[in-house]
């Protein structure tokens, strides 16, 4: 079974239902195979080849459900860039897995076409409404027209699907490799948990590129739902989408539920359609869960822990848990319990199980496991163990099988539901000449979970501001990495005996009487 499965049972099952809807857009599932195949055939007359890879940057429209499925038909490997990096972040990540085609939208046909001017062999398609840059690239449309659908390349569910980065823990993004078993191991293992059928509608409104995005993605094509997609998320277009669409799930992150549950332009429009909202890639307040739940009576609630490394999902906390007897207990604050096929301990340093309210690492293993880490063969053996994947997270299993998380042990922050790997601002913040040494922390925010700060000692004699910090930042790095506030300060940061900056003793002014250290 590979990533394709889900468009082939729909259509056999509904081939003239509703399979996505986009903008002013309908395409039944029938005409979405008939582009997926005409992709696939495409891609290869641009000289892809099984197993060779496919990039894509692009907001959300309809042709990314497309690509991810279209470059999967071919038996090629997609990997979809971050929209929030910055020219040389994207660059980065183009050089490292060497794709031979970058995908791009309207919104990024200057930084595709800046990317290609410095890697040689490098071809552009444009793929978005009206006509492609004259000379510079394919155009997506226009080759589909030109191009006979073409045979699936039906690959091993073994061989890898996707590669999907992350921030980098040296300064460097890694890249996630998926298979296509671990991504229809974690659709499967989420439908068990929760079912769905064919008259689900899922909104897109998270990033498409976003693995937790495209995770939901392929658990609804299996159930046989149909999508509705809007090309970014703000509060007022994810109700107008829920009104016409008529939405029944959406996965946000907790800053973006916040936002809309306190946005009062969110009541004009009908969101009785709305039956399930998941959330995950960062804790969400009770404050903000309490609202949202008041603002959407008879929607349920459902939270997903995970990463990247395990297709995403881990655990699932339930609506039964977050209301009732469940509440009642606390359960609403854990991530809720081991999603169906995957295993989830928590380990001590030398990797032993302990006793339950014992806070230790949390490890997973099961299909989900990601393959490893793309051409990084020591970070892969660091972070897989005997099967095992060792998530950085710090926390406790209860009696119950309930999972509570309640510090990190790698070094990132989780900002907006956007993972920010501390090591890889702190290289960018230690190249201002001022910057004698810098710290990099996550503070509580209201707003986004988690916020960047940096402490930053400066040289003898400099003179530097928070403002000129951030801004030096700005312009190298992603906005939601750039410190959100800086302290500046003459005297070292605290050190070990070894000669590491104790960051424990840096966090503890933001979080002291907390009873976690993540937010």
């Amino acid at each position: 079974m590979n990533t394709t499965y889900g468009l082939g049972r729909a259509l056999l099952l509904n081939r003239d239902g509703v399979a996505v809807r986009f903008e002013d857009r309908t395409r039944t599932f029938a005409e979405l195979a008939d582009r997926v195949a005409r992709l696939s055939a495409a891609l290869q007359g641009l000289g892809v080849r099984r197993g060779e890879r496919v990039a894509a940057l692009s907001l959300n429209q309809d042709r990314y459900i497309e690509i991810f499925l279209g470059v999967a038909w071919a038996g090629a490997v997609v990997v979809p860039l971050n929209i929030r990096w910055r020219l040389n972040e994207n660059e980065d990540v183009i050089r490292d897995s060497t794709p031979k085609i970058l995908i791009v939208d309207a919104a990024f046909v200057a930084q595709g076409l800046e990317i290609a001017r410095k890697i040689d062999g490098l071809r552009l398609v444009y793929a978005d409404d009206g006509p492609a840059p004259a000379g510079a690239m394919e155009d997506y449309e226009r080759l589909l027209a030109a191009t006979s659908p073409g045979s699936e390349a039906e690959v091993s569910d073994t061989e890898l699907a996707g590669i999907f980065y992350t921030g980098g823990t040296t300064g460097r993004s890694k890249g996630v490799m998926l298979s296509h078993r671990n991504l229809m191991s974690n659709a499967r293992n989420m439908l068990a948990e929760r079912p769905r059928d064919g008259d689900t509608v899922y909104l897109h409104a998270a990033p498409m590129f976003h693995l937790a995005n495209a995770g939901a993605m392929y658990m609804h094509l299996l159930a046989g739902g149909s999508h509705a997609v809007i090309r970014a998320f703000s509060p007022e277009a994810v109700a107008k989408a829920i009104e016409r669409f008529h939405v029944t799930d959406v996965l946000l992150v907790p800053t973006m539920i916040q936002m809309f549950v306190d946005d009062p332009e969110v009541a004009k429009y009908d969101l009785s359609s709305l039956r399930s909202v998941t959330y995950g890639a960062s804790p969400i307040s009770e404050a903000v869960l309490d609202r949202a739940m008041a603002k959407l009576p008879g929607v349920e609630f459902v939270q997903a822990y995970g990463m990247t490394e395990l297709s995403p999902c881990a655990t699932v906390l339930l609506w039964r848990d977050h209301i009732g007897e469940g509440r009642a207990k606390g359960r609403h604050r854990s991530g809720g319990r081991p999603a169906l096929m995957v295993d989830v301990r928590i380990v001590d340093p030398l990797d032993r199980p302990v006793l339950p309210g014992v806070v230790g690492e949390i490890v997973a293993r099961g299909e989900t496991v990601m393959m490893g880490y793309w051409e990084r063969p020591e970070e892969t053996r660091k972070a897989l163990v005997n099967g095992w994947m060792h998530t950085g997270d710090a926390g406790y299993m209860d009696k119950d099988g309930y999972v509570y998380i309640v510090d990190r042990i790698k070094d990132v922050i989780v900002t907006g539901g956007e993972n920010v790997y501390s090591a890889e601002v702190e290289n960018c913040l230690a190249q201002h000449p001022a910057v004698a040494q810098c710290a990099v922390i996550g503070a509580p925010s209201d707003r986004w979970g988690e916020a960047v700060h940096a402490i930053v000692m400066r040289r003898p004699g400099a003179t530097v501001s928070a403002d000129d910090v951030i801004a030096f930042c700005r312009e190298r790095i992603a906005g939601y990495k750039c410190p959100r506030s800086v302290t500046i300060q003459d005297e070292m940061l605290p050190m070990s005996g070894a000669g590491k900056i104790l960051k424990r003793e840096l966090r503890k002014p933001y979080w002291e009487g907390r009873t976690r250290q993540v937010s």
